[in-house]
């Protein structure tokens, strides 16, 4: 301490000091570096219930729009490459309206050569009917002489064959007709289920095949669909509804719905149907506390005309509940 004038006492005065500068420093760092606490709207209004169920006793669950008649998966019965694809998502196409063709030229060859052979097969009818016309006239003619010495007993016997062999070969080519027949059948058969038409009227909603592409049919669950469409005409939405809570829900009455992620729009949906069968939970919120270990009820509600909703689409939905029951004195 030598450094130190004498008057100036280091641990009396300058650590003091020291200390104090310490203070005051590790206070603004800790002031600086709080968190920011001020309250703000957030950026998602949570679900919430309106009007009549504001109040009442309600039971919510969440639910995925999808078309009244659900979605119908479009396959193909055979295998091919696709020559056309005549709709586009968004489209609305009546029932058996052309979604896409195949490529049918090898069943055409084939309906082509049934049809060479359905004409072979009516001009063999008619050289096999002009045959035994000929030779039962011949019979008729030998059997009608008076005089047994007028033909012999081997001519007889010949016509009578020639008869026979007549009709036989006559009911040959009828067969060889009717399976040339049976073949050009097949072929257009064939043809047709190489045209896959819509099975109901409704909206197309997915697309997933391209002119060129070779489309197999559907064996397996992976396979994805070549067309998606439904009835969207009205939108249905499938509700969830916990199996502990599903004692509680007020069938046949209506349920506020709103999308995911805009709780200020809300609409009243109408009861449709409750699904038979308790299924394990598919419709996943992302919420923190949710369990994913439970079955569910599926409750179906028709959603109004809006433009608020697309297949596909999660929604929040709270419907009444039931009137507790009232105790009763024993």
């Amino acid at each position: 301490m030598a450094l130190l004038p004498r008057n100036l006492s280091f641990s009396r005065q300058i650590l003091p000091i020291i200390a104090v500068v310490g203070v005051i420093m590790a206070a603004w760092f800790i002031i600086g570096k709080l968190p920011n606490r001020d309250t703000v709207e957030p950026a998602e209004q949570p679900p919430k219930a309106v009007g009549a169920l504001a109040n009442a006793p309600r039971v919510a669950g969440a639910g995925i729009v999808e078309p009244a008649s659900e979605v119908i998966d479009i396959g193909s019965a055979l295998s091919g490459l696709v020559t056309d694809v005549r709709v586009k998502p968004g489209d609305r196409v009546a029932q058996g309206e052309v979604l896409f063709t195949v490529d049918a030229r090898a069943a055409r060859a084939s309906l082509t050569q049934a049809a060479a052979a359905i004409s072979e097969a009516r001009a063999a009818i008619s050289e096999a009917m002009a045959a035994e016309r000929t030779a039962r006239q011949q019979l008729d003619l030998y059997r009608s002489l008076t005089d047994p010495a007028a033909v012999s007993r081997a001519e007889v016997i010949r016509a009578e064959g020639e008869e026979a062999a007549a009709t036989s070969r006559l009911g040959l080519a009828r067969a060889r007709l009717a399976a040339t027949q049976a073949a050009a059948a097949a072929a257009r058969t064939e043809i047709e289920r190489l045209t896959v038409r819509a099975p109901i009227a409704g909206e197309i909603l997915a697309v997933n095949i391209r002119p060129g592409e070779f489309v197999a049919t559907q064996g397996g669950g992976n396979t994805q669909p070549f067309i998606q469409m439904g009835d969207t005409d009205p939108l249905h939405v499938r509700i969830d509804i916990d199996e502990n809570e599903a004692a509680r829900v007020k069938l046949g009455a209506p349920a506020v719905v709103s999308p995911r992620g805009a709780a200020e729009l809300h609409v009243n949906a109408a009861f449709v149907r409750a699904e038979p069968q308790v299924v394990p939970k598919r419709s996943l919120t992302n919420s923190a506390a949710e369990r994913v270990d439970v079955r569910v009820v599926q409750l179906i509600y028709a959603l109004p005309e809006s433009d608020d909703f697309r297949v596909g689409q999660q929604v929040d939905a709270f419907i009444p509940a039931k009137d507790a029951p009232a105790d009763t004195e024993g």
